[in-house]
């Protein structure tokens, strides 16, 4: 079902891209949605460079620790998903999304007034930990409502390219991250920096997350959600819409799955570990290691409108196919290069970054056009974060055991590796759905009634 045969949605239709107006509206649609999902992934971009002053200040025990409880964030997002995906097929993709950033730019901010170990003992860790639940419990809502309402705002033939602005939010978030704390070490030096300058990256994130609720706060919700509403085909219930999911819609669910093991894997091994990794296992300085990733990030970034473009003229199909199967080969090559020094190390994340952007820069077009409207908020949230928190946050903490465990230094190739193996055999089971509307409550990409009923003529 293409874009051209759409039948007309009076008062409904995405906003033209071709016209000042429709332009004007698009940019704030993506800036909204843009800046909320860079204020989450700021926060979680932030623990994962400033990981050693967390373990300072916080688990004495060891870094270990320190990651567990990265990765316990990652246990509350199903929650999250759980409750926010229903209430966004009911209530609108807006009103989640303004709620949740507030929720995870606070809990972010709070962490930077903690108190240390050294001044309330095993309070202070139990007072992370809350926070750190508190973030994946909002992000459970944030990213999939964001990437829900860029699809929604997109037209069909630019939702490739316009959703790929997403996820240079989530890049930019990660780069600006580590840019704040690379000039906080230079500037302040590692004494003062453990002392009380980690606190600095955690307490920008609460301007952040005020700018971004504005920004929202001034949208409409978007085009498909306001039509569905309009004709009463929004989801009466939390239980109904999981019901739905479990008896309706466990194929795409399943898919779609698949595919988030592959993505996240590679993301939270490339973005979340690999500071540590450098810094512990190779022997990088914290300069050398931030430095590195930091140029890493902003050729990814530059990289991501590009792939995305690219989506809507050969589908996200082959972007797919190309990047798994590019991970898979190149990961153990890569990851050996990067044991042998800086530059090494350069040009290995620089191969795999590239190779994996064109996953990352096709999720919101991809992901949000594997559910109907009146459950897209839903499915995308649940099946996503169950995926990613079983899968994806879990993989620095992953990682650093199974090297203590084995000694062997190339443990992240491997644990990517399978992580593609089972995205590739999702694949086959996606549709291809570059150019087709997600307009109602047929499954993207099915064709409508009266197709079928002029093809049987």
């Amino acid at each position: 079902m293409t874009a051209e045969n759409q039948p007309p949605h009076s008062g409904f239709d995405a906003p033209e891209s071709d016209t000042p107006e429709g332009k004007k509206t698009i940019r704030r649609a993506i800036g909204a949605s843009a800046v909320g999902n860079a204020t989450e992934w700021y926060d979680y971009g932030v623990y994962a460079v400033v990981l050693t002053y967390i373990t300072a200040n916080f688990f004495p025990g060891g870094a270990e620790w320190a990651l567990a409880t990265f990765a316990i964030s990652f246990l509350a997002r199903p929650f999250g998903g759980f409750i926010w995906g229903p209430l966004g097929d009911r209530l609108g993709r807006k009103a989640v999304l303004s709620l949740t950033i507030i929720l995870m730019a606070g809990a972010t901010f709070s962490i930077g007034l903690l108190p240390t170990f050294d001044q309330i003992g095993y309070w202070a860790p139990a007072l992370l930990v809350a926070l750190r639940i508190l973030q994946g419990f909002s992000t459970g809502g944030e990213y999939g409502g964001a990437a829900t309402f860029m699809a929604e705002y997109s037209p069909d033939k630019k939702r490739g390219f316009l959703g790929s602005f997403l996820e240079f939010g989530t890049i930019f978030g990660f780069a600006l991250g580590t840019a704040i704390t690379l000039f906080l070490q230079i500037l302040l030096g590692a004494e003062a920096m453990t002392d009380w300058g980690w606190r600095i990256p955690f307490l920008i994130a609460g301007p952040m997350g005020l700018i971004g609720w504005y920004l929202r706060s001034k949208l409409e919700d978007t085009p498909v959600f306001r039509e569905l509403e309009h004709n009463s085909g929004t989801e009466d219930s939390g239980p109904t819409t999981l019901k739905h999911l479990a008896s309706r819609y466990w194929r795409p669910v399943l898919t779609m799955a698949g595919l988030v093991i592959a993505l996240n894997v590679a993301n939270y091994t490339l973005l979340s570990y690999m500071p540590t990794y450098l810094q512990t296992q190779i022997g990088l300085s914290d300069d050398g290691s931030l430095t590195l990733i930091l140029i890493g990030q902003v050729v990814m970034m530059i990289l991501i409108p590009f792939a995305g473009a690219l989506s809507d003229r050969v589908g996200r199909k082959p972007l797919w196919w190309v990047s798994l199967v590019g991970l898979f080969v190149a990961a153990l090559p890569m990851y050996m290069l990067i044991g042998t020094g800086f530059t090494g190390a350069l040009i290995g994340f620089a191969v795999l970054g590239m190779l994996y952007v064109l996953q990352l820069a096709t999720i919101s077009a991809t992901f949000p056009a594997m559910f109907p409207a009146h459950v897209r908020f839903a499915g995308f949230a649940v099946t996503y974060n169950l995926a990613t928190a079983l899968f994806g946050g879990t993989a620095p903490l992953a990682n650093e055991a199974l090297i203590g465990a084995t000694g062997n230094l190339l443990v992240p190739a491997f644990y990517m590796m399978g992580a593609c193996l089972i995205g590739m055999i999702a694949m086959p089971f996606v549709r291809e759905t570059a150019g087709e509307s997600i307009r109602g409550t047929d499954m993207p990409g099915d064709p409508t009634a009266a197709e079928l009923a002029t093809t049987r003529s």
